[in-house]
């Protein structure tokens, strides 16, 4: 195990410690805030290793020591980065209610998750930019949390199968084909503004492109 990796295993078993955590005033939850953002604008942009401690103070208009008086190492900072990213990410999934009809869950988690590739692009990219180079620093961040999770909305997909309500087909591969439609327009923004001139931004365009997402996965998956 490399050194990078080892010290972000220690940073996420601390994230992850029992203790009760102090109250934080509205100055250091804010200050924490605008470190996060930045943090995730560098770390999309740079990676983990390219990123620096001084752009990030730099870009949260923070002082380095102030900087470090809340994430005391960048391993810190990236994990907690990552968490975020995470909390962002899983939120829509974890809505998927098996108690409404598919085209109503599905529909609205697509909804979702283009609204966060509009809203959070940095935090997709960040996020495809670990996941590519191999997980190998956030692997034990995902292995509970994502894993969890899948599984348990793949036996709301199975369920709605059994009901007749969704075609036969593999809960995880539908999950995995969302999230690469949906993030793609976070991921290749530049790509897509290239070939349309527009970007989710853009209110018409991030309409047609949710509506046409729906209707292609739609017209394969429901029964």
């Amino acid at each position: 195990m490399s050194t990078i990796q080892a010290s972000v295993r220690k940073a996420a078993a601390k994230n992850t410690s029992p203790d009760v955590p102090r109250e934080k005033s509205r100055i250091q939850r804010a200050n924490e805030s605008k470190i996060i953002e930045a943090a995730l604008l560098e770390f999309s942009r740079h990676g983990f290793r390219g990123a620096t401690i001084d752009k990030i103070a730099q870009n949260a208009q923070l002082s380095k020591p102030n900087l470090l008086y809340y994430f005391k190492t960048k391993e810190d900072l990236y994990v907690e980065a990552l968490n975020h990213v995470l909390d962002i990410w899983l939120a829509p999934l974890e809505g998927l209610d098996p108690d409404s009809t598919p085209e109503e869950a599905l529909g609205k988690y697509i909804e979702k998750k283009m609204e966060m590739a509009r809203d959070h692009p940095e935090a997709s990219r960040m996020f495809a930019m670990e996941v590519l180079e191999g997980a190998k620093i956030v692997r034990p961040v995902l292995e509970d949390r994502l894993t969890q999770l899948t599984k348990a909305k793949k036996s709301v997909l199975a369920k709605w199968s059994r009901e007749g309500k969704l075609a036969n087909i593999q809960g995880t591969h539908l999950i995995f084909l969302i999230w690469s439609v949906t993030q793609h327009y976070a991921d290749f923004e530049a790509q897509i503004d290239i070939l349309t001139g527009k970007t989710l931004n853009n209110e018409q365009f991030f309409n047609e492109a949710t509506k046409a997402i729906k209707d292609i996965i739609f017209h394969g998956v429901l029964r």
